[in-house]
């Protein structure tokens, strides 16, 4: 079993801390929510029922799902290998129409937090991110800067940016710059 993520670069101010985390397992799960034994056989793996609210989450010790589309969503965690929970779920739903597929190794996942995450966020996406819109469980995919990425509100001011690898680097200067005047 991995140990939990640990950290990579770090970027800290008094207002703003921004941080790469990994290893992060990621694993993208499609299936029909009005499936039943779809849904038992992934609440048997992973404790939660994936969410059928658009743009939430749910959260256990072991992992989050979070919801992508009205098919679709990402299974994390930071304590189990992701190779591990996509077998456990391709065993889990053998006969059930779905797909599982390890992600991980192609994601990038930035920690962002502090009062002013919000306002850097807001100066590069067309989302609202004020609390009582973008609330602490949600998550959105969206454009960050020119870069598609999946925002995910863990508390009221703490947030995770996911992008692809090939964009991280760019990810990353854009964060870099954006959180200059509050660091």
């Amino acid at each position: 079993m991995p140990e939990a993520a640990s950290l990579g670069r770090t970027l800290k101010g008094d207002r703003v801390e921004l941080t790469e985390r990994f290893p992060i397992a990621c694993v993208n799960l499609r299936g029909a929510p009005s499936d039943a034994k779809f849904v038992r056989a992934v609440t048997s793996v992973t404790d939660l029922a994936p969410p059928a609210q658009p743009c939430t989450c749910v959260v256990s010790l072991f992992c989050s799902i979070l919801w992508l589309g009205p098919d679709e969503w990402l299974v994390m965690s930071e304590t189990q290998p992701g190779d591990e929970i996509a077998a456990r779920l391709r065993q889990a739903l053998q006969g059930v129409h779905a797909a599982v597929t390890e992600v991980g190794d192609g994601r990038v996942v930035y920690a962002l937090s502090g009062v002013a995450a919000r306002s850097v966020l807001a100066k590069g996406c067309a989302i609202d991110f004020h609390p009582r819109v973008f609330a602490a469980g949600q998550c959105v995919r969206t454009l960050l800067g020119k870069a598609s990425v999946l925002i995910h509100a863990r508390a009221v001011d703490s947030f995770e940016v996911h992008v692809a690898r090939s964009y991280a680097d760019y990810a990353w200067a854009w964060l870099e710059h954006a959180t200059a005047e509050y660091r």
